[in-house]
């Protein structure tokens, strides 16, 4: 499957708007009629974005019943356009760590992990992480928390996200049973069982959710129907691009990837990744390295082999999956 590039407005964000108005009324009163879920959002210099997230949430036809926004240390005004909001909205509460120079992952998590501790005694059913340069549709969380509703062992759950490149949005995220950090949403009992976020080094914090979750028999699912946009250019978040593709295939080694899986999975991208060509080469590179040097991995051994199986199946799938079914089909 391609990139797909789509050029749309954003979501209706007006303050004070009869419309706008009206959708947060509704929301209030649809509340009780969904479990409960709560929202952490860490934010680290984030103001030229956040006020799109927050505004997204006024608008959404269900509330959540906490809503954390940690400002992990920010040197901009990320927290004073988050407490222009305060004193409206009581679901709304914000955390101010102190500044560090730690830009990094396990930095990412601690700022999480401040807010899981502020929201524990709450009574909700889901949690989850939303990053702070998101807009969503006013009935984002409304048919998340439906569609887990619908299926008792769902246990991560989010859209699809649309990031910025150029003057549109593009998607590459294929993979039905993975949902992008950005959005995850965690049925509370799928949290607990997986432990939150674990802080690794070479970052992959919301894959390493996902891949113990599916350990643990709970499902993973993208509905691609529930279209979100993130609107930090794609890429821009680190200076060196190159670098930043290197570093990603030194990830997915410390994740516990396959060697056969990773190969495949470079090859297949060459369609989708950009730049042609250079994304991916470097990507393998990285992860070839780190698995040359025996680079640690970071994921417990019972995770990396349930994800070394999971892979191995995938790829059996694709490769044989259609004369399976014909060889079986024509023996029944």
């Amino acid at each position: 499957m391609g990139i797909s590039v789509v050029i749309l407005p954003l979501w209706p964000t007006r303050r004070g708007s009869a419309r706008g108005a009206a959708i947060v009324r509704e929301g209030i009163s649809r509340c009780g009629l969904y479990q409960p879920y709560v929202l952490i959002t860490p934010a680290r210099n984030e103001e030229a974005f956040i006020e799109k997230t927050i505004q997204s949430m006024i608008l959404q036809t269900v509330l959540p019943a906490k809503w954390v926004i940690v400002d992990d240390g920010s040197t901009d005004s990320t927290a004073s356009i988050v407490g222009h909001y305060l004193a409206r909205y009581d679901w709304i509460e914000m955390i101010k760590m102190p500044q560090h120079r730690d830009h990094n992952f396990a930095a990412k998590v601690a700022a999480f992990n401040a807010g899981v501790k502020l929201v524990k005694g709450m009574d909700y059913s889901f949690i989850g992480n939303l990053d702070a340069d998101i807009s969503l549709p006013p009935s984002y969380y409304e048919d998340i928390i439906s569609e887990f509703e619908r299926d008792p062992r769902l246990g991560i759950a989010g859209g699809i996200v649309y990031s910025k490149i150029w003057n549109g949005f593009t998607a590459d995220d294929t993979a039905p049973d993975s949902v992008a950090g950005a959005v995850q949403l965690f049925r509370k009992e799928c949290f607990d069982q997986v432990g939150g976020y674990i802080p690794l080094e070479n970052g992959g914090i919301d894959a390493a959710a996902e891949i113990i979750a599916r350990m643990n028999d709970w499902k993973v699912r993208k509905f691609r129907e529930k279209i979100v946009y993130q609107h930090r250019r794609s890429g821009s978040a680190r200076k060196w691009r190159l670098v930043a593709w290197y570093k990603q295939g030194v990830r997915f080694h410390s994740l516990g990837y396959s060697t056969a899986f990773y190969l495949f999975r470079t090859v297949y991208r060459l369609k989708i990744d950009r730049p042609f060509l250079i994304s991916g080469a470097l990507s393998l590179c990285g992860f070839l390295s780190a698995r040359v040097r025996k680079c640690p991995v970071s994921l417990p051994p019972k995770a990396v082999s349930y994800l070394r199986s999971e892979q191995a199946r995938k790829l059996r799938d694709r490769f044989f999956g259609t004369p399976m079914r014909m060889f079986k089909r024509a023996t029944e």
